[in-house]
């Protein structure tokens, strides 16, 4: 990575206007500085599957994700929101980064749930028994473990390539089920606590690999904790339909659980950038 790569998001300096006073006294309110010019990339965690309100087409995107949330909150100078559904490492590389440039401030991403076999282990774990389930995610570990840095290097690199200035945000997963859930109906608590830590051990690959590249890692079992499956105020879907959105975060999730990570990131860029 570059080492004079700015550690902070081009955003606007707040500056004090004089205000404009009307015939009548009356004050022109200040306008809102512009944030920063914005790409989220990513896979259904960051387009909002499971959130409604989708845009149209096949990437569900949706109008209550965390990046179409930050960006209504915070009016960047520009947004190009590419995350896709169903996104893997190798989709962030061939289809996301058009948008990229010099320009970028602020970036955020969550991928590598995909690449991992999320979907297939999840269907193992509902579908069949303890077992089965168990040898599902040990090889979607062993996958973690040994071939998914590489694949996220990939994706990190091309992003510091392309957006050289940007403050990048990696956004984990949170975990699934609230620990030791005594009231939790479906899954074994054997599969649940596999699950679980599945799910921290790919938060522990994709934070490393985040940090070795200069980038911020957003946790978000901070935010979310309290808030898994069986926990009595879930964010996240169970077993739904359409399938495709079980196991992803509701809207409370995106705007509780998501949201809040990427501006405490964003909002430390921005103080870094004015300082």
């Amino acid at each position: 990575m570059n080492s004079h790569r700015i550690t902070g998001a081009a955003s606007a300096v707040a500056l004090t206007l004089l205000i404009a006073l009307t015939g009548t006294g009356t004050a022109h309110p200040a306008p809102r500085p512009a944030g920063p010019a914005y790409v989220a990339l990513g896979d259904s965690y960051s387009s909002g599957v499971g959130a409604g309100s989708y845009q149209g087409g096949d990437c569900k995107r949706s109008s209550k994700a965390y990046p179409a949330l930050w960006a209504a909150a915070h009016a960047p100078t520009s947004f190009a929101f590419t995350a896709c559904s169903g996104a893997r490492t190798g989709d962030v590389l061939g289809k996301q980064l058009t948008p990229l440039t010099a320009a970028t401030g602020l970036v955020s991403i969550s991928i590598g749930g995909n690449d991992a076999g999320f979907s297939d282990t999840m269907t193992a774990c509902v579908l069949n028994d303890d077992r089965t389930c168990l040898d599902r995610i040990a090889t979607a570990s062993a996958f973690i473990r040994g071939q998914l840095p590489a694949k996220l290097d990939a994706v990190y690199d091309a992003i510091d390539s392309k957006a050289p200035h940007a403050h990048v945000v990696v956004l984990g997963y949170p975990r699934f089920y609230k620990p030791a859930a005594t009231d939790c109906a479906g899954l074994s608590e054997t599969k649940r606590t596999a699950i679980n830590k599945a799910a921290d051990l790919l938060d522990s690959v994709v934070a490393d690999r985040a940090r070795s590249h200069g980038f911020a890692y957003g946790d978000v079992n901070t935010t979310f904790k309290g808030h898994e499956l069986c926990s009595g105020s879930p964010w996240l879907r169970s077993v739904t339909l359409p399938v495709d959105e079980s196991y992803h975060p509701t809207a409370g999730g995106q705007s509780g659980g998501y949201l809040p990570v990427l501006t405490s990131a964003a909002r430390v860029a921005g103080r870094a950038a004015a300082g």
